[in-house]
Formats: structure tokens, C-alpha cells, sequence
């Protein structure tokens, strides 16, 4: 391939890439191409979610309808089933050819078609034709080919439907925030209108900045009434979730980060935007998905900020529909449904989004099904819309019959949550007796009560890092032993696994110094980094114990431990916080002290830890991606991640032998924790302690209540002689089914 058209390439990319819109995006880079190689036609294609292929643009092809192929229909579904590119003459004489109606695409006599391979995946396909009937150049080819590997990282991103027209029944995949179907009519939520605002200058600072405290005021006041309503009519531990955005609003080093932008000569608004920018880019760059979730509390805040100060808030009297409401935008926060009529919200749709968002927390809590992530959409207020959580897809514009279907699964649905709900206060018992405890993840307050009403056993996992990164310092003893205390005297008697402070590297304390380490996920986090900052952990062990005073149900959880050195000096200074309070004459119960098997060194040290350790966690999520070198996060090779992997399974089988032998006791957390597949291999496995999300815990007592410990065991059995995660889901599926 020459110099010049490498330059053409990239000139092609880049120029697409500045384009306003995706539609633009794509015509630009036909055009282009058509151009370049000096063809009568290109068209680019797109896969859909039923693996049809949309003509998402065309030069040269006339096109004054939708052109949509079915599954490996025609020339264009060759190249797709076949992965491989199509060079012919003639075309229509090619026995997969398909004429296309009213396209003229008679006039051209070649074809060249290439496929748009992404994650593995054929997600479009590339095509040039020509009047004349003659091959493509070899040069002509490999420039195609060279380009379908640029355009399938653009295209990716690009949903299809909303380029070409709107049709029933359309589905949008995302992510299950909370469980649910529901149908209802849509109404959308403007987004704040943040990133639209522009860097002008401001004429009057002092001015601009009397203003920020007015506005920093008015929110302060919105947020408190907000509270007391959500309060009133959906308990204290809900309201809480509204505390997050106060604690910003009321931090010092927000206000003076805004006030320094304003300084600098800025608008309110502009030093509103970087300002949510600069603390929403410490939570992204975070690895835990929960802290990293927090992004959007900070992001909440400024969409709060802006429409207090535009005044363009929504309240009740904008609801105006009589039938079940789906709320739809790009960010849905508390405050946007604090004033509204629960009893007619029926659903969530959010552009963005993650499953341990804020949003999805509320949403558990109500019962109302939620889908994030799904990405932008082309639709109306008053559209109707179903909302599947379960399965963590929405349905555009769907048909009369579907919605028919769709009623009758609500239908028995609602049978099975009564079903579900009927053993909320009962233990998690198999049809043989055998008792399996069932714990409640948690982190934020709004999590605690929850947990409490779905029937936990106690607190698996409670977090301890927002306290700390809502903070410009460090929280101080005290305002810790307030956080602690919450979450303890919740559960009253019940088992409490407090964790200690799991940050680093990888999600670093933006107050604290910082080095930008190359690979942060093997770097200085968790206990490493604590024990760098040992005043840090003897602090949290001291609030800890504080906060447990009387109890002696409260258990402290180490994470990241992977050597000996770090196991026997955090157990030194847990003893040292232990004394330093007793001298102080606090009555002070010394906790039981375990760790997250996650660094897989630790599992061939457990036997050296048997007289040191009270109990181990299984991490299984951090565990698998150590095991199988995979970031999880990362979308280059998320796909491959799961935890049913077979070396993950026989490694949670080996530590469960090895805690059998030194009578050491086991739990899981994680995202297995919460699998039905998993939940069956690893009772079968002799795992008898779960910690999961609360919202999962109804569900998997029911699962459990279905099938004894033998069913398990011979289910794990199979299982542990698959070499495939494909293969143990396979053979999962047919059991749990």
C-alpha cells in the first residue's frame, strides 16, 4: 500500500471522527472512499441486534427507503457469514445475489466486499461496486481491508436503528440496574445541559461568585426538602442516598474549587462544569466498579446545580399521563423522582449508567425495574416502551402483541414476587435442611435497610471507601465511628465484615500524594497501600472497634493481603489499636480479624495462616481476573472474562479444601455470589456462606429452596470436569432451568 493512500486513510478517519453526528460520520467516510479508490459505489452496512444488516450510508446507490437485509441474506451476508472479503465480476449472476428494489444496483458489474470485524465479532460489512466489469485492484483490496479495521472501532459505537428509521419492536441491550419488567409510556428527563455549556468570560466575579452561594444555598435547601419527603414516604435509609450530594455541596473543597474557576475569570456555569469534571475524572479512573459508580453522584450534583439555577426542574404536574410512566434520560438521578407519584413510576431507562449506581440502589429499593447503559435513543414523550431488567434489555415501539405477550409475563411474574416475598424473613434452606447463609454487600447507607428487609444473614462486605473519597482530607475517627455505628447497630446481632480501606494505585485518594504507576492493578493498593500509610489503618481499626463497643459481632476484613509481612502487620497494629483504647479506658471487644483471598499467592499461604485468621472471603471477581490475567473493565477483552472459567472453579475448590483442613471458616463475594449457575456449583463445592447485592438475595433463596445439596453436588461434579465456562453454563443451564 503507497505513502499516499496510508494518508488518505487517516485523512478519512479523521475527518469522520469531527463529524457532529453519526449519520455524517458514516456518509463522510463512503464519500471519501468513493473518492479515493475512484469507484461508482461504496455503502457500509451494519449488523442489528437480530443480525440483520442495515444500510447505514451509501454513495452511489439510491436509497429513498430503509434497505435491510435478513440474516446472511444476499452478497452482504456472505461476506458476513463467511468473515471474509468478496471480490467478483458480474455479480447478479453469483447465486447468493439479491436485487434491492428501486437501488438501480443493475448498472453496477462488480462487487467488492469486505467484513467489519470488532471483538471477533462481524458487526458490519464494507462494500464498493463499479459500472465496469472488472476485479478490484490487489492495492484497492488491502486498502479496503486495512480501512474495515478502523471503521469497525467506529461503527461499534454507532446503534444502527437510530440512523435509519424507527420500527416496532426494536430492542437496546444495557445493563440490569434493577430487576423487573414493566411497560409504560415514556417521559423523558433533559439532561443538564452541562456539556453544552461554553468558556465565555466573566464581567463581574465578585458578582459570579455571590452567585455560586446563592445557588450553592438554594440547592442546600432543595435537597434537604427532598430528603424529608423521600423520607416520609420511603424511610430514612433511601433518603440517605441524597446525603452524597449534600456532603459534595458541602465539602470545602468543592466550593473552592468553583470559586477558584470563577477567579480565574470564568462563568458560574463554566466553573460548575470543570469542576464536576475534575472530581467525576477521580472516581472514573477508579478500577472498583462500585467506587467508580460514585462518577455519577458528582455528575448528579452538577445536574442539579444546573437546572436549580435555569430553573427547569421536573415535578409531579409534568407527569400528565394516567398510565404506568417509564423515566427516560441520559442520567436519571434521585432528585428527579424524589417529588414524583412512586405508585405511577413503573420503570428507569438511563443512557448511561452502571449497576452499582446510585440510581440503581434507589431503584432496587422501590421495586422498580431499571435499565442502564442502553445509549442514546431516538423517541418521544408518550412513547410506549418495555422495560425487561431481568434480562437488561428495552423494547422501542413495540407491538400490540408483544405488549399482550408481555402483560401476561407480568402477570406471573407478579405471582412469583409474592412467591419470593413469602420467604423474605425465612433462612435460605435446601429441600434437604441444609442452611445456606446469605449476606448483603454494602457501602452507602441507602444500601443497609435493604438488606435488612430481603431476609440478609448480616453484612458480607461493607466498603469503607466513600467516607473517604467524598472527603478533600481524610475523615477523622470520629466521623467514621458515625459511619460504622449506622451499619452495625442495623443489623444489631447479626455478623458485620467490615473491610478495611481498599485503595491505591488504582483508585487513588485525591488529597494524598500520588504516584502514576504503570500497571496500578499489580501496584500499591489495598493493604499495601494502608500500610504504607499505617496512621491510616490504625485509625480505621481504632473507629472500628469503637464503633462495635459491646458487640462482639463485628469481624474486620483485610484486602489484597498476598504475603505474610502484611498479614503480621496489620495484626500487630490491630492489637496496638486494641491496647491504645483499653488504656484509654474504652470498653472495646477485639475483632475478628480475616482476609480476601483475591492475590492467588495467598492461596498457597494459607496453611502457613491457620493460627492467624479467623475466616477468609473469597473476592471471586478480583480472584478471576488475577487467575485469568483479565481486566474485566477493559472492552478489549471483557468478553473472555468469567468467573466459571475452570481454573477459577478449581481454585475456589482448592481454598475451600485447604480452609476445611485447618478448620478455617469461607464465604464468596462477588459477582458469582449472585449467579444461579454459580450459586448451585458452589454449594455443591461446600460453600455454605454467599454475600451478594440485596436486591439477589429472594431470588437465590428460592433457587436454593428448589434443589438439595446432592442435586449440587452432582451438578458440580460435571462441572468440574468441563475444560470450557461455555461448558459448565451449558450444563447450568439445563439444571437451574
Amino acid at each position: 500500500m503507497s505513502k499516499n493512500t496510508v494518508m488518505e486513510l487517516t485523512r478519512i478517519i479523521q475527518n469522520a471522527s469531527l463529524a457532529p453526528s453519526s449519520k455524517e460520520q458514516v456518509q463522510i467516510i463512503v464519500d471519501a472512499i468513493s473518492d479515493v479508490i475512484h469507484i461508482d459505489v461504496c455503502s457500509l452496512y451494519r449488523k442489528t441486534p437480530s443480525n440483520k444488516m442495515i444500510l447505514l450510508a451509501s454513495h452511489g446507490l439510491a436509497s429513498n427507503r430503509p434497505v435491510i437485509l435478513g440474516e446472511n441474506q444476499g452478497l452482504v451476508g456472505r461476506v458476513a457469514s463467511q468473515r471474509h472479503s468478496i471480490n467478483i465480476i458480474n455479480p447478479e449472476l453469483h447465486p447468493d445475489y439479491l436485487y434491492v428494489p428501486s437501488s438501480k444496483e443493475e448498472e453496477f458489474h462488480s462487487f467488492c466486499g469486505v467484513p467489519l470485524v470488532h471483538h471477533g465479532e462481524v458487526i458490519g460489512v464494507l462494500v464498493v461496486q463499479s459500472r465496469r466489469a472488472e476485479l478490484l485492484a490487489t492495492e484497492q483490496e488491502a486498502f479496503l481491508s486495512t480501512l474495515g479495521a478502523h471503521l469497525a472501532l467506529l461503527i461499534a459505537n454507532i446503534p444502527a436503528e437510530s440512523l435509519t428509521f424507527n420500527q416496532e419492536n426494536e430492542k437496546k441491550v444495557g445493563v440490569s440496574g434493577s430487576p423487573g419488567i414493566s411497560i409504560g409510556r415514556i417521559k423523558l428527563i433533559k439532561s443538564s445541559g452541562l456539556n453544552s455549556v461554553q468558556d465565555n468570560p466573566c464581567t463581574d466575579i465578585e458578582e459570579e461568585i455571590e452567585n455560586w452561594k446563592q445557588l450553592r444555598e438554594q440547592v442546600r435547601q432543595e435537597l434537604k426538602e427532598e430528603r424529608i419527603t423521600v423520607e416520609r414516604e420511603l424511610g430514612d435509609s433511601l433518603a440517605s442516598v441524597l446525603d452524597a450530594y449534600q456532603l459534595f455541596l458541602d465539602d470545602i473543597g468543592f466550593s473552592q474549587k468553583i470559586e477558584t474557576e470563577i477567579r480565574r475569570g470564568k462563568t458560574l456555569l463554566w466553573a460548575i462544569k470543570q469542576t464536576i469534571k475534575f472530581f467525576s475524572d477521580q472516581f472514573q479512573a477508579m478500577d472498583d466498579p462500585y467506587l467508580q459508580a460514585r462518577h455519577e453522584d458528582i455528575n448528579a450534583l452538577g445536574n442539579k446545580l444546573y437546572h436549580s439555577w435555569q430553573g427547569t426542574h421536573l415535578t409531579s404536574e409534568d407527569i400528565q399521563s394516567e398510565e404506568p410512566v417509564i423515566l427516560v434520560g441520559e442520567q436519571i438521578t434521585v432528585s428527579d423522582i424524589a417529588n414524583l407519584p412512586t405508585e405511577q413510576l413503573a420503570g428507569i431507562i438511563c443512557y448511561t449508567g452502571a449497576a452499582l449506581s446510585h440510581i440503581a440502589i434507589f431503584s432496587n429499593a422501590l421495586g422498580i425495574p431499571a435499565v442502564l447503559g442502553v445509549g442514546s435513543l431516538n423517541v418521544q414523550d408518550g412513547d410506549y416502551v418495555i422495560v425487561n431488567a431481568d434480562s437488561a434489555y428495552i423494547v422501542l415501539k413495540p407491538s400490540r402483541q408483544l405488549i399482550k405477550e408481555y402483560q401476561v409475563v407480568l402477570k406471573s411474574r407478579q405471582a412469583f414476587d409474592e412467591t419470593l416475598k413469602a420467604k423474605l424473613k425465612e433462612p435460605a434452606v435446601t429441600q434437604d435442611g441444609v442452611r445456606i447463609q446469605l449476606f448483603a454487600n454494602s457501602g452507602l447507607q441507602a444500601d443497609i435497610m435493604p438488606g435488612v428487609r430481603n431476609g440478609a444473614d448480616g453484612i458480607g462486605l461493607y466498603r469503607t471507601e466513600i467516607p473517604f473519597m467524598i472527603r478533600q482530607n481524610l475523615p477523622t475517627e470520629d466521623e467514621q465511628v458515625k459511619v460504622y455505628q449506622q451499619v452495625i447497630s442495623a443489623y444489631e446481632s447479626k455478623p458485620v465484615y467490615i473491610r478495611t480501606l481498599d485503595v491505591g494505585a488504582d483508585k487513588p485518594l485525591p488529597y494524598l500524594p500520588h504516584v502514576v504507576e504503570e500497571n496500578p492493578a499489580l501496584g500499591l493498593r489495598g493493604i499495601r497501600f494502608t500500610l504504607d500509610n499505617l496512621q491510616i489503618l490504625l485509625t480505621q481499626f481504632r473507629a472500628i472497634m469503637r464503633a462495635a463497643e459491646g458487640k462482639s459481632n463485628v469481624n474486620v476484613l483485610l484486602p489484597m493481603v498476598g504475603a505474610t509481612q502484611e498479614l503480621d502487620q496489620s495484626i500487630e497494629l490491630l492489637e496496638s489499636a486494641y491496647r491504645q483504647l483499653s488504656e484509654e479506658g474504652v470498653s472495646v471487644t477485639k475483632p475478628k480479624i480475616g482476609i480476601m483471598v483475591e492475590v492467588p499467592a495467598t492461596i498457597s499461604l494459607l496453611p502457613f495462616w491457620k493460627n492467624k485468621i479467623d475466616f477468609v472471603s473469597i473476592g471471586s471477581n478480583d480472584l478471576s481476573q488475577y487467575l485469568l490475567a483479565l481486566d474485566r473493565n477493559n472492552t478489549l477483552v471483557a468478553k473472555l472474562y468469567d468467573p466459571l472459567h475452570p481454573a477459577v472453579v478449581h481454585e475456589i475448590k482448592r481454598i475451600k479444601s485447604i480452609a476445611d483442613q485447618y478448620e478455617i471458616d469461607v464465604s464468596l463475594c462477588g459477582e458469582m455470589a449472585s449467579d444461579p449457575i454459580a450459586v448451585v456449583l458452589l454449594v455443591g463445592m461446600g460453600i455454605r456462606r454467599l454475600s451478594m447485592s440485596s436486591a439477589k438475595i429472594p431470588y437465590i433463596k428460592w433457587l436454593l429452596s428448589s434443589h438439595t445439596i446432592q442435586d449440587a453436588e452432582e451438578f458440580a461434579a460435571k462441572a468440574l470436569a468441563c475444560d470450557t465456562s461455555a461448558a459448565i453454563r451449558e450444563l447450568g443451564k439445563d439444571f437451574v432451568r
